[in-house]
């Protein structure tokens, strides 16, 4: 019994989100007896597009390919300020098509071995906190970029050049942000340090297999066109991505993936589902967001961050709009709004537990000095 309730205890930590989605499914239940309509909660497109882009960008992160280019765009960069604000550049861009999740996974180890093995670890903490609010911010701008925004793309009903004109001004804004702010930030961490000229230099990569690279840059336009184009079945993308997936790497590393995210979605699916059929509940949430979309999703994610909260609020309210806004802003705040942040404190505490306090305190301050002033322009876009 104690061994169980420590394997339990364990999950609960490594996946907070996923159990309370559990939880809050199952307890739903009970209120919401399950029924045949529990199946048409589920958008199976999203979670089959969600699935085939996690296992291709799986198969990238493991070819070392970003790594790469970010370590060759380094190498022909003079100074520390231009190395730093190229790691922060790399995550804004990125983001955008291999989701803020993996181009945190990507490029914040690299910004670590880069920072440490040069003796700049003063550029650490303010590096990797503006690469986080890069990750989160660049992905903003497309349908692929996070997954409330693919999500939100279909609930929506709009094409890609309507979702990329709707949400360039915020992104824009962020960029104009992000550049300020960083190299004010990089400026101040070398203070007084001795730069040098020499750039970091990166460590050498494997050779890669360039069928394997072929093969996943193939299943990235596939998944890619299947968001483009309702027309195609979300069964054939996802058949033909886990079978080339196992083909190509082998049936336990498309197993071992971690597939969280997707089981997440499912137990939310069905939370919020079950609360649309209670009629007192779904008038109560309709009548507390009715024209305060964007303050609620904003508040809302900072609890329990702003997948979780796209798809509970998005049962109860017409202003997708404003949810949009209100969620992918939302992800700036505390460190779970947005789950991509975890992703760099875990690095920088197994790197260094003593800098966990200070990067947690820079990362909140940070990301609230940036949260006010979007949150204000995206009050004048909607």
């Amino acid at each position: 019994m104690k061994e169980f309730l420590k394997k339990t205890a364990d999950f609960f930590r490594a996946e907070t989100v996923l159990s309370v989605a559990i939880i809050l499914a199952f307890i739903s239940a009970f209120f919401v007896h399950p029924d045949k309509l529990y199946i048409s909660y589920i958008n199976w497109r999203v979670l089959a597009i969600l699935t085939g882009l996690i296992l291709v960008m799986e198969g990238y992160k493991h070819l070392g390919i970003f790594s790469d280019i970010a370590g060759f765009l380094i190498r022909h960069v003079k100074n520390d300020t231009g190395i730093c604000m190229m790691l922060i550049g790399l995550c804004f861009f990125f983001s955008m098509f291999l989701t803020n999740d993996v181009a945190l996974i990507t490029f914040v180890p690299l910004t670590i071995e880069l920072m440490t093995t040069s003796g700049k670890k003063h550029y650490l903490i303010p590096v990797t906190v503006m690469q986080t609010v890069a990750a989160n911010l660049g992905s903003m701008l497309t349908p692929i970029g996070n997954p409330q925004n693919l999500y939100l793309y279909y609930k929506m009903n709009v094409s890609v050049p309507e979702f990329l004109m709707l949400m360039l001004p915020l992104t824009a804004a962020s960029a104009v942000l992000i550049v300020l702010t960083a190299l004010i930030w990089i400026k101040i961490a070398g203070k007084g340090k001795d730069s040098g000229n020499e750039p970091a230099k990166t460590g050498k990569r494997n050779a890669h297999g360039k069928k394997k690279i072929l093969l996943y840059s193939v299943l990235f336009i596939l998944n890619i066109l299947t968001v483009l184009y309702n027309s195609i079945p979300w069964y054939i993308p996802l058949t033909i991505t886990v079978i080339a997936a196992v083909i190509a790497d082998g049936e336990k590393r498309v197993l071992k993936t971690d597939y969280s995210l997707i089981f997440t979605f499912i137990a939310f699916f069905i939370f919020v589902g079950n609360m649309s059929r209670i009629p007192a509940l779904a008038a109560t949430l309709e009548s507390l967001l009715e024209g305060r979309e964007l303050m609620v999703s904003a508040l809302l994610s900072q609890v329990i961050s702003n997948v979780p909260c796209v798809i509970l609020l998005s049962g109860f309210t017409g202003d997708l709009k404003a949810l949009l806004y209100g969620c992918d802003i939302g992800g700036l705040g505390t460190l779970i709004a947005s789950m991509a942040s975890l992703i760099s404190y875990k690095y920088i505490a197994m790197n260094d537990k003593k800098a966990r306090m200070p990067y947690f305190i820079r990362f909140t301050a940070v990301n609230v000095l940036f949260l006010i002033p979007l949150y204000l322009f995206a009050l004048m876009l909607l």
